[in-house]
């Protein structure tokens, strides 16, 4: 039976969610990849315990996260259930409802048949009795967005959740969302979108700039941009990178000869900050406390521990920003 390491809470730091009660850890773990069907369940596991191990008590996933749709929240389910129990209320464990999960006009989108259907087909999945946060995963134009929002809102006074959260939001969207929300007095306190050193779009969108406004926390996915801002581009495109294995999550314009000289550049200037690229690119998503929290994914419980390390990196100075932005901006 697995027990925790009793030093578990030392080194780690927990940020506020917004303006909420809610704390997520500085770095969390993401389920997207490594937790499907595909996976061998004792490395599962041991990505878990590292985790755990070392403070991270924040789990992700979506209910179509597999390969199979699905498998992740099953295999978390598992893990959970034989290991996790007696800890359960010291995670947070979040999922999401939003993208084509079952045939039919009813498994997809937006509307309160699908999120609150998904909804307990996660719970199920997940042996859980409730999700500490139920996220709508994108936006959906042709549903109202007072039904979307209707259904987090009674996700949470259904006791199925305890807060909720919206995901791949813009600026504008979000504050519709959220004043839909505040008049129904239901606790949304996180947004979750991609960000990293070259995609700047919640930046560009307003959904940054809003959320602060707001109150409301900010958990970033893909902040390594799937792994171009690590080493492992540094010398080209390596045999077994995402781009040759799985093509649906890099793309040729991610790795172009363009992309990867403005990432050798970027890895001298981590150089001279006595770090390595992905603790910067890390820690420029950390850099100015909009944002509570990192989704990490890992293949290996030694990726986890790398990345742990952003929270001894030092602050940036305005001339590294600059340069910076210089890099991958100009």
């Amino acid at each position: 039976m697995y027990q925790a390491s009793e030093q578990r809470y030392e080194k780690m730091d927990y940020h506020r969610c917004g303006h909420s009660g809610l704390k997520l850890p500085v770095v969390s773990l993401g389920l997207w990849h490594n937790f499907g069907d595909t996976a061998k369940y004792e490395r599962m596991k041991g990505l878990c315990f590292t985790a755990f191990d070392n403070g991270i008590t924040h789990f992700d996933l979506a209910n179509n996260y597999g390969p199979e749709p699905g498998s992740a929240e099953k295999n978390l389910g598992i893990i959970l259930k034989e290991n996790f129990k007696s800890y359960r209320d010291e995670l947070i464990i979040s999922t999401k409802a939003g993208y084509d999960m079952w045939e039919g006009p009813y498994g997809n989108w937006g509307s309160r048949k699908y999120l609150l259907a998904s909804l307990d087909q996660s719970l199920k999945r997940l042996g859980l009795d409730y999700v500490d946060i139920f996220y709508h995963h994108r936006m959906d134009t042709e549903t109202p967005l007072e039904e979307t929002m209707g259904a987090l809102d009674q996700a949470v006074k259904s006791g199925k959740a305890l807060y909720a959260g919206l995901s791949n939001y813009d600026g504008p969207t979000m504050k519709k969302a959220c004043r839909i929300l505040n008049a129904l007095h239901c606790p949304f306190v996180i947004n979750q979108n991609r960000y990293n050193i070259f995609d700047r779009t919640i930046e560009q969108n307003g959904l940054k700039t809003e959320a602060v406004r707001e109150g409301k926390g900010i958990i970033t996915f893909s902040p390594l941009a799937q792994g171009v801002l690590t080493d492992r581009y540094l010398n080209g495109i390596p045999a077994d990178s995402r781009f040759v294995t799985d093509g649906r999550f890099l793309h040729k314009a991610q790795i172009s000869e363009d992309r990867l000289s403005r990432v050798r550049r970027l890895n001298e200037l981590a150089q001279s900050r006595g770090e390595d690229l992905a603790r910067m690119a890390l820690k420029w998503v950390l850099r100015d406390g909009a944002v509570t929290s990192v989704l990490i994914g890992a293949s290996k419980p030694e990726q986890i521990l790398d990345n742990l390390k952003v929270m001894d990196s030092t602050p940036f100075t305005e001339e590294e920003l600059k340069k910076i932005d210089a890099l991958v901006l100009g």
